[in-house]
């Protein structure tokens, strides 16, 4: 069962990231607010759950919580900042957009860039700690999916509808065939020889 705080005096706020180990397209992150008094039998670490699920909980999140949050950075800049640096950044534009400003973050992982003067706590698989860092963590992975899937209609060779742009044996395959598109991180080293089909592949679509 997920805690529903971390401390019960101050207003806290779950942060998480999804998207950091993708092929292609952006780092993307939530930052939710919840009542201390929230509760939800399916809420979980995002992974745990089913597409469905995930969905189904969603709108139930942004309804209820205090605050929420998403935000997004793109593989041009992953690839001009790092991966590590562009979730940082992901995450911070997040809690740039909160209505409500919290007084401590709780952070999925072990490492984050402090923001601005505010507390933190790292936490190592908090997204299935916490509710409001599992909260996140549904936020950060259904705006994520659904702007994969969207891309998908443009670039449906890499079958980003169902990997999400992750490098699973068919991603690859398929960049071995087409090449790399615009929305690949270059700075991955996915494919060694993508200046040579990086133009026919943006000119396809």
């Amino acid at each position: 069962m997920l805690l529903p705080f971390y401390h019960n005096k101050f207003i806290e706020a779950g942060v998480d990231e999804v998207g950091r180990g993708c092929f292609a397209g952006p780092v993307y992150a939530a930052a939710v607010i919840l009542p201390k008094t929230f509760y939800h039998p399916l809420l979980n670490d995002s992974k745990e759950l089913t597409k469905e699920e995930r969905n189904l909980l969603r709108p139930i999140i942004e309804e209820e919580c205090w605050s929420f949050a998403v935000s997004s950075v793109s593989n041009v800049e992953i690839d001009r900042i790092n991966i590590l640096q562009a979730s940082f950044k992901a995450m911070h534009l997040a809690l740039n957009k909160l209505e409500s400003a919290p007084e401590l973050l709780l952070v999925d992982g072990n490492r984050f860039k402090p923001y601005k003067k505010m507390p933190h706590k790292c936490i190592v698989k908090g997204d299935g700690t916490y509710a409001s860092i599992a909260a996140a963590s549904v936020l950060a992975k259904t705006y994520r999916d659904e702007y994969m899937e969207n891309l998908h209609t443009k670039y449906e060779m890499y079958l980003w509808n169902k990997n999400k742009g992750y490098g699973t044996r068919e991603h690859r395959a398929a960049i071995d065939v087409h090449g790399l598109c615009r929305y690949h991180r270059k700075s991955f080293n996915i494919w060694p020889d993508f200046e040579n089909t990086e133009d026919e592949v943006i000119l396809e679509n």
